[in-house]
C-alpha cells in the first residue's frame, strides 16, 4: 500500500469539491477528514465549531501560542477557544498550512477579478470565501459573528523581518493531501476559493476532493499527542469533556 492510501473499508464518504464551491459537514469524533490537492495549486478555506456547541470554535492564537508556530502541518492540533482540541494534524504530504492571512471577500474579488456576478457569468460567477462561508453558517443557525480567523490548507505564506507577508506559490503539487483527525463532533466549514494574497489575475480555484474516514485509535505515542507537552494537556482535558 502507497503512503497515503486508505484501506476502502475505512472510507465513510468520499466528494469532490470544484473550484469556488462550499461544504460543510459534522465530522464525527474517532473520524477524520482528509482533502487532497487534485491537481496542484489549491487553497481551501477552513472554520471549526464544536457541532454540539458552536459557541466554542478555533481559535488561532492559542493554536500558534501552544505549540510554538506561525502553520499547521502533521502534529499540530487546532485549539478550540476553551483550551479543547478540535482537530489533529495526523497526516500532511504538502508541508505548509496558512493560519494568519484570512479569507477573501467579495469587495477584493471584484478589484482583483473584475466584474463576476451572476449577471455577467451566470452558473461561472466569481466566489468569494466570505459570502461562502456565511451561505454554509446559516444552514446552522450561525452567521457574520460567527467567522473567525481560519486556516487556508495548500497555502504557504511566509513573513520577514519587517513583518511583510509573501505569497509562495508552488507550495501544493497534485496529490497532495492533508488529513483532519475530529478530536470530537467537529462542524466543518469549507470554501474552495482563491486566497487573498494570491497573485493570479484570473479567477481559477483549483479542485479537491473530500474523504471522511474512520481514524486509527489514538495511541499512547501519537504524534499529536507528543508534539508539544502543551498538547498532552489538550488532549486531557478533552477526554475529560466526555466524562
Amino acid at each position: 500500500m502507497t503512503a497515503g492510501a486508505l484501506d476502502s473499508s475505512r472510507i465513510i464518504y468520499e466528494e469532490k469539491l470544484r473550484g469556488g464551491q462550499m461544504w460543510s459537514r459534522v465530522v464525527r469524533r474517532g473520524q477524520a477528514l482528509r482533502v487532497t490537492d487534485v491537481e496542484g495549486g489549491a487553497s481551501v478555506a477552513a472554520l471549526f465549531y464544536n457541532a454540539a456547541d458552536p459557541l466554542e470554535r478555533y481559535n488561532m492564537a492559542d493554536t500558534l501560542k501552544a505549540q510554538y508556530t506561525a502553520r499547521l502541518t502533521t502534529g499540530y492540533v487546532l485549539y478550540s477557544d476553551m483550551g479543547r482540541i478540535l482537530m489533529s494534524v495526523i497526516e500532511d504530504s504538502c508541508g505548509w498550512h496558512d493560519t494568519i492571512t484570512g479569507i477573501m471577500s467579495a469587495a477584493l474579488a471584484e478589484k482583483r477579478y473584475g466584474k463576476g456576478g451572476y449577471q455577467e457569468l451566470r452558473n461561472d460567477f466569481h466566489r468569494n470565501s466570505r459570502d461562502n462561508f456565511l451561505i454554509e453558517l446559516g444552514k446552522y443557525g450561525l452567521g457574520k459573528r460567527d467567522i473567525v480567523a481560519n486556516v487556508n490548507l495548500f497555502t504557504k505564506v511566509t513573513a520577514d523581518t519587517e513583518g511583510k507577508l509573501d505569497w509562495v506559490p508552488g507550495n501544493s503539487r497534485a496529490g497532495a493531501f492533508v488529513d483532519l483527525r475530529a478530536e470530537m463532533d467537529v462542524l466543518v466549514v469549507l470554501s474552495n476559493t482563491p486566497h487573498p494574497l494570491d497573485p493570479a489575475k484570473s479567477y481559477a480555484p483549483k479542485p479537491v476532493a473530500l474523504t471522511v474516514f474512520r481514524a486509527l485509535p489514538v495511541a499512547a505515542d501519537d504524534v499529536c499527542r507528543k508534539k508539544r507537552p502543551e498538547n498532552e494537556r489538550g488532549f486531557e482535558l478533552t477526554r475529560r469533556y466526555f466524562e
